[in-house]
């Protein structure tokens, strides 16, 4: 069994924040996928990183999120546009953890880099 199987038998779900909800411009990515509902996650804070927001785990007022459930090829796929490497999860663009959601346990894509000098997002939606 390679990683992404035991990583999508540990977690079938991915919460999303910025151009991967619908109607965003890589929403395409989360074709197959499909949507379980919205959430509001206190657990991480949102900044605009320009193009696209960027999320670390942090307290907040809340986060919007849709919750996709997916298979291990579509979370292959993500891994590849969040720049996110399995082996090296700190070296990537984004990093990915475990979050709780209202609909179960959810992967959650959480930027590396530092954002002091960044935008925090107090809405908590992109």
């Amino acid at each position: 069994m390679n990683y992404l199987q035991r990583d999508i038998q540990r977690c079938p779900r991915v919460a999303v924040y910025g151009t991967l909800k619908k109607g965003q411009r890589n929403h395409h990515w989360l074709e197959g996928a499909t949507l379980i509902g919205h959430d509001r996650l206190d657990a991480i804070t949102l900044y605009d990183l320009g193009p696209y927001p960027g999320a670390k785990l942090a307290a907040s007022n809340g986060t919007v999120v849709e919750i996709y459930a997916i298979d291990a090829q579509q979370l292959k796929r993500l891994d590849e546009l969040e720049d996110y490497f399995h082996d090296a999860p700190n070296e990537g663009v984004y990093d990915r953890a475990v979050l709780a959601t209202q609909y179960g346990e959810a992967w959650c894509y959480l930027y590396n880099a530092d954002v002091d000098d960044t935008q925090h997002i107090s809405s908590g939606e992109w």
